[in-house]
Parts: structure tokens; sequence; C-alpha cells
């Protein structure tokens, strides 16, 4: 054979030997299977949406399903259940419309009835306010005149809060609901009436209770959203603070919480109207105000009053006038037998609220100093 063909014969089986070999390997890279790496060694850092990211961003994001329960009596409730006892998140379940979700009543399969809250599916604004609800409500914070949460669920986006189910729904739906009953779900009609004016009184001190014990927690809370629809009554009609999503904690070292305003129009303090943007506990104190005064008149804070010369003003510029010229007993809802009402009594009702709905925050009364006026004037009524 010519020395010239052999060569190009090597030259060839070389070339073939080579080609096989490179097949083979990625052959055997394609189908082997990657181990997955050892949980100690997952990335740690969390993104916004509640998703593990590897740190150059460049891995697909793995989503979080995880859920806990503070109730000893109840099991880990987990997002499969919630969809059932939900009926897949069924609007005939609504119960209630709170600050950035909605609210259903649910059985869970050992029978408890729960409120479930399904946050907005905004990813931000839900985690964030998921987080707040959290902070807020956590396994440490009890009393009995806020709602217990019960616990969580995360699955993918939903972020799903579990709470006590309160039974005779809230405050506004009493003092403002036209028809003689409202639907509590598909299930449940609760027959209504105008609360009598003891049961206002009751709600009203078991609302400046919740308040003063989170305004006089270690780290301080405020609510920043005080309202009769935030306002839950349970079968004895005791008060229960609900819907804590705006809430925001105070640091110890600081007496207020650089934020964004926030709250419903008619409850909020005059200084969000002049752009401030720090909350205090004087912000929930003035809305608080505003509530008493509500459950007195039995009128909406965001609606004007017509006095006697034709003009219109605020609810609380009205109850002031009221006061002032010792109008008492006219201010208070009609829908209550004023027989019984002793003037002084709802004199020093307005009075105190009142004094908390100041134009000036540095006016209003702490929490505490509310409560041990609720106190005095209980003696008062009691006399």
């Amino acid at each position: 054979m010519e020395p010239t063909l052999q060569a190009m014969l090597a030259a060839g089986a070389s070339f073939l030997a080579v080609m096989f070999i490179s097949a083979g390997i990625f052959l055997l890279c394609k189908t082997t299977t990657t181990v997955p790496p050892h949980p100690d060694q997952q990335p740690r850092n969390r993104n916004r949406n509640g998703t593990h990211a590897d740190r150059d961003q460049n891995c697909v994001p793995i989503t979080i399903d995880e859920s806990a329960t503070y109730d000893p009596t109840l099991d880990r409730i987990s997002m499969p259940e919630l969809i059932k006892a939900t009926r897949n998140f069924s609007p005939n379940k609504i119960v209630g419309d709170g600050s950035f979700g909605l609210v259903y009543k649910a059985r869970l399969s050992n029978g408890t009835n729960v409120a479930v809250k399904k946050l907005s599916s905004d990813a931000f604004q839900g985690f964030r306010e998921f987080q707040a609800e959290m902070e807020t409500l956590g396994k440490n914070i009890r009393h009995r005149n806020l709602v217990r949460i019960l616990g969580y669920c995360v699955s993918g986006d939903d972020r799903i809060l579990i709470y006590e189910f309160i039974e005779k729904g809230s405050l506004d739906q009493w003092l403002h609901d036209t028809s003689s009953s409202f639907e509590e779900d598909e299930e449940h009609k609760i027959d209504i009436h105008p609360l009598s004016w003891e049961i206002r009184v009751k709600i009203i001190r078991g609302v400046a209770d919740g308040l003063c014990y989170l305004h006089t927690l270690k780290t301080p809370i405020i609510h920043r959203d005080i309202k009769a629809s935030n306002v839950l009554l349970d079968n004895e009609f005791e008060a229960h603070i609900a819907d804590f999503g705006l809430a925001r904690r105070v640091n110890p070292s600081h007496s207020h919480v650089s934020t964004q305003v926030a709250g419903t129009f008619g409850y909020m303090p005059p200084e969000y109207k002049e752009g401030a943007t720090v909350a205090t506990v004087k912000a929930d104190v003035y809305s608080f105000g505003i509530l008493m005064i509500e459950v007195a008149t039995g009128k909406r804070p965001n609606l004007p009053t017509k006095i006697e010369t034709g003009k219109e003003i605020g609810l609380v510029p009205w109850a002031q006038k009221m006061l002032k010229e010792k109008r008492d007993l006219e201010i208070v809802d009609g829908s209550i037998g004023k027989e019984r009402l002793k003037e002084r009594e709802i004199a020093e009702f307005l009075r105190i609220a009142c004094l908390c709905t100041s134009e000036h925050s540095k006016d209003r009364p702490v929490m505490g100093d509310v409560v041990k006026m609720l106190n005095f004037f209980n003696y008062i009524a009691e006399t």
C-alpha cells in the first residue's frame, strides 16, 4: 500500500475514533441526573416574592409552600384543605372585605369555623401586608379584644391568614345596615336590631382596652385603620379589633414610624391631610374618638351633618357644637330609646370623644388615660 494512502487511512481512523469518543461523552453527560445540593448548601437569600434564588439570579426560582398554626388545638393547615373549606374561595363564602384581601368563612376538617383572609395577588404589596399581619398578630400578641390569628398558609403567590371566626359580624353592619338581617354566609342569616346604649358603651370600652394593649407593648403597635368595619362582635357583643394589614411597630427609641399616609377617609387625623408622613399612637386615638362619635350618633364619619342654618359641617365640629350647647341627648342615635339615658353620662361620653379628636395630636390623651376616663365614666353611669 502506498505510504500516502496509509497516512490518509490512519488520519481518517483517528478522526472517527475521536468523534465516537466525543459523542459517547456527550450522551453520558446528557443522561446523568444532577444531584441537588444538600439543604444546608441551598442559597439562603429570599427575594420579595417569597422565592429562593441563587446569588447570581441565573437559576429558576423555587416556589415556597409552607404553613403554620399558633393554636395547639389545630393541626397544620394546608392549602388543599383551605380550598376545600372555602369551596375554592367561592364568592358565596365571602364575609368581609379587609385591607388588601377578601375574607371567607371556612369550616375546617375538624369542624372548627375560621375566617380565611386571602391577601392581594399583587406580589410585592401582598407579601408586605402579609409580613405586617404576621409580625403584628404572631403567636405572642394575645388580648381578648384583638382577633386571634390561628395560622397562615403560603403557596406560590397565594398568602392566606387564618383567624378565629367572630360570630356576629362587624360593628359597621350593626350600626348602618338598613335591613332587618344580613347574611353571614350562604348558610346563615343574623338578625340585627338597634344596639342599646349599654352595648355601645361596652363595645367602645373593649376597643379602648385593645388599643391600650397595643400601644403599651414593649414595642408599641399602631393599628392605623381603626373604624367600625374593623371592629368585630362576638355572641356577647364583646369587641375584637381586626385587620392589621396597615399596622406598624414603633421603634422603642422613636415616638413615631415614618410611612405613607394610610387609613380610611373620615377616620384619618388632620395631620395626615396636612401632609404628615409619620404615624404615631395619637393617630389611633383620633380614629378611636371618631368611632366613639359614630357609635353614639349612628352617623357615618365621612358624611356631613346639616345644622339649623342649613350649613353642612363635619361630624367632629357638629359633636363639639352640640356638646358646647348642652344638647347632648339630641346627638344620640334616634334608634335608641332615650327614656333611660342620663344626660350627664352622654355628656361625659362626648367629652372623651372630643378630647380624642382634638385637632392637634399633642392635645389628645394616650389610650391609657382614655381607659381611665372610661372607667370613671362607667362609675358615673352606675350612680
